[in-house]
């Protein structure tokens, strides 16, 4: 009888923190290990998963199809030892409410995910989360109605606290380039916005006529809008559509945008235990995505 192959528990960490940071340097100053002691842990999973899971790609390492495949499973089981660890730890025992404030792009892409593993480790936990606009949400964490909340810049809040920055693109359909002719079509929230500050002062810069010709409420408006060729918006690269294209500004003829501030505003409230954690749940993620852009 041949026994099954155990896959290392802190290969595969070391091997998603590597994928997760786009780089296995980071990852080796991240874990506490020698560059040396990752590579003899990623030649360990391969020969653990009898397939190559790496190949060359310019100067690094990119996933072949098997680590495609292997990453994902290497996620899972991580998130499973996690939970156990955390609810036998007692960590599980933690009580009452998180209220949190996202901006769609989160809410639309990554965070659901962790919530989902955020909720199933900690069950008597209750989660109130909140999608809106930046404004909104720094309002509401200074009424005492989130205990936390991340906005794109720092809303002109003097205690939110920048976390990271992102770049801002603009955002259209593929082979977009603007008509010198007419007044740039865009595509924005109404102010206050700060991808709409940042485009209107980078247009204004170059004395490029524009014309504000859709706004919307909900990020899908704006996407809607772009897609049906109404004009550009500016975005990060956090949630934009496949059919679109982050558009190269000088083939586009536009100015470029520089970079924007992700922001954190905490409730000055008394704060639990859940809210903590979460929190750094949240710093967690933002910073590993940030570091594998």
């Amino acid at each position: 009888m041949v026994l099954p192959v155990n896959i290392d528990m802190d290969v595969l960490r070391t091997f998603v923190t590597g994928v997760d940071l786009g780089s296995f340097a980071r990852a080796a100053d991240r874990l506490g290990r020698s560059p040396s002691a990752i590579s003899l842990q990623l030649r360990k999973l391969e020969e653990q998963a009898g397939q190559t899971l790496f190949q060359k790609q310019g100067r690094g390492l990119a996933l072949t199809e098997a680590g495609e495949i292997m990453i994902g499973y290497a996620r899972r089981i991580l998130d499973l030892n996690d939970e156990a660890r955390n609810v036998l730890s007692g960590l599980s025992a933690m009580e009452g409410w998180v209220r949190i404030g996202l901006p769609q792009d989160f809410a639309e892409t990554w965070f659901p995910g962790l919530l989902g593993r955020f909720v199933r480790a900690h069950p008597k936990v209750r989660v109130e989360a909140r999608v809106d606009r930046g404004s909104a949400l720094a309002e509401a964490v200074e009424n005492g109605s989130l205990d936390l909340a991340v906005t794109w810049g720092d809303i002109g809040r003097a205690a939110a606290q920048i976390i990271e920055r992102r770049a801002v693109a603009w955002i259209g359909p593929e082979g977009f380039v603007r008509d010198p002719q007419q007044p740039l079509p865009l595509i924005a929230f109404d102010a206050p916005c700060a991808f709409r500050s940042a485009a209107v002062t980078a247009l204004e810069a170059r004395t490029i006529v524009w014309r504000h010709v859709f706004a919307s409420p909900s990020l899908a408006g704006l996407w809607a809008a772009v897609s049906a060729g109404l004009g550009v918006t500016p975005r990060t690269n956090e949630a934009v559509p496949p059919h679109l294209r982050v558009l190269d500004p000088e083939a586009a003829g536009l100015p470029a945008l520089g970079a924007i501030d992700i922001a954190l505003h905490v409730s000055g409230a008394s704060r639990s235990a859940a809210v903590d954690r979460l929190r750094i749940l949240l710093l967690e993620a933002i910073e590993a995505r940030s570091s594998a852009a």
